[in-house]
């Protein structure tokens, strides 16, 4: 008894303290496993290991952004620290959605739920962490936020595993070929992990993640949703596409994250802004305003995007606006693959849009990439 008391006062001095980052570190859960739309293959992955009652300590969820990746990491974590998941009428295991546990996950109140992201360096200790460009995931937000509470006892326990740790957008675990600094920490845990500790690395690009990494986790794949889930999942939400839906759903590729970001951040009008300068790329020629139009596109996107949210990087904001510019043309490319008289041409665009970047990454101002970029498109072929 005495001791079910002294986790009673421990569970409720957690809930009395509030930490700043508490929504970056235990998002509300929003889908159960049940109602996670297009990835059967890796639901039926999770639930051969949940049944087996045996829980690896390392997974890595792989594919492209955005198609639940991270939603079913939530749900599997879910469905793992419940003391109460037991077989249903259907032979899986699931919990009581109204368990305590439950109610604490979708609540983002989990104490036992980690997030590591890599907008958490803004409440690092160290100044020079807090004002970084958050490009990465800085070793001092995995050191503070993962490997020391990875070897602290769990507040709960009881279910599966005691503890999960979410690794968000671990791609940019840094991957110095000299020295791996964030990658290599992460590695010591993962060849002799806590007990009870399991660890999962979201990732749209996994070759990013050192092999020794790669070797030491269970991989699941995730695809992009195909055709009929992705109008289920916009009948779901109540989505008002408009009347660019073709366009929309043709730009997400089959992901409801990207659809969402391309809704809410206006980007089917990127598509008439840069018409004219594509179009003249077409035909071989240089369209003086495209290196000006792409310039406010990206600008106007980063700037939105930041203030949403006052923990974003503008630096990080330009990054992703670059990539998806670079991506939609990158989309205007490939469907001109299908003209035999534009082909040539269109294997030159992709070309250019590899150059820039690797121009960006060599950390070449995006000013002048863009410059490069819009003079190089109909160069091509």
């Amino acid at each position: 008894m005495a001791k079910k008391r002294t986790t009673k006062k421990r569970v409720q001095t957690i809930e009395a303290e509030t930490d700043p980052a508490q929504e970056l570190v235990t998002p509300p859960l929003e889908r159960d496993l049940d109602r996670v739309l297009g990835q059967p293959r890796a639901i039926e992955t999770l639930d051969a290991a949940i049944a087996s009652g045996r829980i690896h300590h390392a997974w890595i969820f792989h594919g492209p952004s955005g198609v639940g990746k991270f939603t079913t990491a939530l749900a599997f974590a879910s469905v793992i620290l419940d003391p109460e998941t037991a077989p249903d009428l259907s032979g899986r295991h699931r919990p009581d959605p109204e368990s305590a546990v439950q109610r604490r996950v979708r609540d983002g109140t989990h104490p036992d739920l980690h997030v590591i992201r890599k907008e958490l360096a803004v409440f690092s200790e160290s100044s020079s962490v807090r004002g970084s460009k958050q490009m990465t995931i800085a070793k001092d937000v995995i050191d503070q936020r993962l490997l020391q509470p990875a070897y602290r006892a769990a507040t709960l326990g009881g279910g599966l595993v005691g503890k999960v740790f979410i690794v968000d957008e671990a791609e940019l675990l840094d991957r110095s070929t000299s020295n791996a600094v964030s990658q290599n920490a992460l590695l010591k845990t993962l060849e002799e992990p806590p007990e009870g500790t399991v660890i999962i690395l979201v990732t749209s690009s996994e070759d990013r993640l050192l092999p020794t990494i790669r070797s030491r986790a269970q991989r699941v794949a995730f695809g992009p949703l195909p055709g009929d889930a992705m109008e289920a999942w916009v009948a779901e939400c109540g989505l008002d596409l408009g009347r660019e839906r073709d366009w929309l759903l043709g730009y997400a590729s089959g992901s409801p994250g990207r659809l969402v970001e391309a809704v809410e951040t206006g980007l089917a009008s990127w598509g008439e802004a840069l018409a004219p300068g594509l179009a003249a790329a077409d035909a071989g020629r240089f369209d003086p305003m495209l290196a000006p139009a792409m310039r406010d596109l990206v600008e106007g996107w980063a700037k939105a995007w930041v203030a949403q949210d006052d923990k974003r990087s503008k630096e990080s904001a330009n990054r992703m606006a670059l990539d998806r510019l670079f991506g939609m043309i990158g989309e205007h490319a490939r469907a001109r693959l299908r003209e035999p008289k534009l082909a040539s041409r269109a294997l030159g665009m992709i070309e250019a849009i590899g150059r820039a970047e690797s121009l960006l990454r060599a950390n070449v101002q995006p000013a002048l990439v863009l410059e490069g970029l819009a003079a190089d498109l109909p160069a091509g072929g």
